[in-house]
């Protein structure tokens, strides 16, 4: 069954009436899943995997856009009339049957011309349950299961209809590493030989890989990239896809394309002609090195660990995005542990460059930037071409001697209480008052605008001493100038102009406005192909 999926949309409204507005859980997915394919719905938590899902098996109505079934629209229709078979994550099994009562459940629905005879019902339920390895447990209630067993009830109810269209979300999270594995390996001969159309949903890049015919990787509700998988692997199309794929993960370093070269630090690693220059992120897969005494790229040596048929090579580079690299080469080679550095050449085909956004600050006496304020959190944000880029946030000088007051305070008893009786303590605590806090977070008012009856300071982050920055006044070379001695901060002016706020401080009495400028905003983190 060809499954379609035409400009999905699934929007909720905001709980937080602080912030208000609407959450966009799938933003616009336009996708055909082939019939008789596997599909891996590949994310990140919160990415909208799920909700795409529910809206396919009809549990959530879609805010806008259609879901064909074949050639039928299947959008308005009832999920017990769109013949799908769902596995949740959360088991959802009836709690008074029996494992054979809750996999004979959907055969016992059946109508019509579908509909079996008992011994049919029974021989399919013991198959089923046999396949995922439950066929002992079958007079067992789920409560005298273990959540690795419900789970495998569940995929077993999903199987025993032979849906039109079978949908999994995260069915092995529960189950051992063992039997996971097997578990997966039994889905996908299953599905081959059943051809049943099937969408997988997992966060596990290696369950998505290892048994899709396809993946779709999803951030923040919008498609990323749909693919083979080892073709998603070998030529992620971004920066996001290029570091959610890959165990041990991408290696990412800032790096430079000039005169036809890519540039890491001082190290001309690759060639990239018909380039144009600008700043890049570079990313290396792991088995992307090869070890040489005369390679282009040098890292500083930090430890080698032997894993069998290959050795791991642990290494440091100021422009890694992380504190230490991995490279992956075959055991055959040797290293000196001894060494102090590492030289590599890198595999073409291993390494990928993205476009980086280049962010220019400048000094004006006009007010071209606009900034939003967010009340709740009292950031400041510079918006280009619809876009936010964080300034930092915005205190007054009592809100920073509050702060200041706090922070040369010793915890209270009732904090030096939780900290000695550990993690787990604190954690069931939060758990605890969290439905308090979210309910005074939606109830307090709601803190002023920026009004041009106060003066703030523009906070912009620690320094490695953890001391916090703010915004001294000026630009040097593009940059903010930041400073970690407040008495060295700049006082900050606010004016309201249409669509939001002009921001400005005073040099003697003339008005100073910080301009922002972003080069490449629009191919941000993009692949350039070499």
């Amino acid at each position: 069954m060809k499954v379609v999926l035409e400009n999905l949309t699934k929007v909720f409204p905001s709980r937080n009436k602080a912030v208000g507005g609407e959450v966009v859980a799938v933003n616009d997915f336009t996708f055909e899943i082939p019939d008789g394919k596997l599909i891996g719905l590949l994310g990140p938590s919160g990415c909208g995997k799920s909700t795409t899902l529910y809206m396919i098996s009809g549990l959530q109505k879609p805010t806008s856009g259609k879901i064909y079934f074949g050639d039928d629209d299947i959008t308005a229709l009832s999920p017990e009339n769109r013949g799908v078979g769902l596995v949740f994550q959360n088991y959802a099994l009836y709690p008074h049957m029996t494992v054979k009562q809750n996999i004979l459940f959907p055969l016992q629905n059946l109508k019509g011309s579908d509909r079996l005879s008992k011994d049919e019902m029974l021989q399919r339920a013991y198959e089923a349950a046999k396949l995922v390895q439950i066929d002992e447990l079958m007079d067992r209630k789920p409560s005298e299961l273990s959540g690795g067993q419900q789970q495998r009830v569940a995929i077993a109810r999903a199987l025993v209809k032979m849906p039109r269209v079978l949908l999994l979300d995260e069915p092995l999270s529960n189950l051992d590493a063992r039997l996971r594995l097997q578990t997966r390996e039994e889905i996908r001969r299953i599905q081959r030989e059943t051809q049943i159309t099937t969408i997988f949903v997992t966060h596990d890049q290696e369950e998505a890989m290892s048994i899709s015919d396809m993946i779709v990787v999803m951030k923040l509700g919008v498609l990323q990239q749909i693919g083979a998988p080892q073709d998603v692997y070998d030529s992620p199309e971004n920066l996001f896809v290029a570091k959610f794929l890959g165990t041990p993960p991408i290696n990412v370093f800032d790096g430079e394309v000039r005169d036809g070269k890519v540039y890491i630090g001082n190290d001309a690693v690759l060639d990239a002609p018909g380039v144009a220059d600008q700043f890049v992120f570079v990313g290396i897969r792991p088995e992307g090195f090869e070890l040489a005494e005369d390679g282009a790229f040098c890292c500083e040596l930090r430890s080698v660990e032997v894993m069998g048929r290959d050795v791991s090579i642990v290494s440091a580079n100021p422009a890694a995005h992380t504190p230490v690299i991995r490279s992956i080469v075959d055991a055959d080679n040797k290293v000196d542990v001894t060494a102090k550095e590492v030289r590599f050449n890198l595999k073409p085909h291993k390494t990928f460059i993205f476009a980086k956004e280049t962010i220019n600050w400048s000094l004006g006496a006009e007010g071209k930037t606009i900034y939003k304020f967010d009340k709740v959190n009292q950031k400041l944000n510079a918006v280009v071409e619809g876009k936010n880029y964080e300034m930092g946030v915005l205190l007054t000088d009592e809100e920073i001697a509050k702060l200041e007051k706090q922070a040369q305070q010793s915890l209270s008893p009732v904090a030096k209480f939780f900290v000695k009786q550990g993690k787990k303590i604190v954690a069931a605590a939060q758990n605890k008052v969290a439905p308090i806090v979210n309910f005074i977070q939606n109830h307090i008012p709601e803190k002023p605008a920026l009004t041009g009856e106060f003066t703030y300071k523009l906070a912009m982050g620690k320094n490695s001493e953890g001391n916090t920055l703010y915004f001294a006044g000026g630009v040097d070379n593009g940059r903010l100038v930041v400073t970690d001695d407040i008495a060295n901060a700049i006082n900050l002016h606010a004016e309201i102009v249409e669509g939001g706020y002009n921001v400005y401080y005073l040099d003697g009495e003339t008005k100073v406005y910080p301009e922002i400028s972003v080069e490449n905003g629009e191919n941000h983190e993009k692949r350039i192909f070499l």
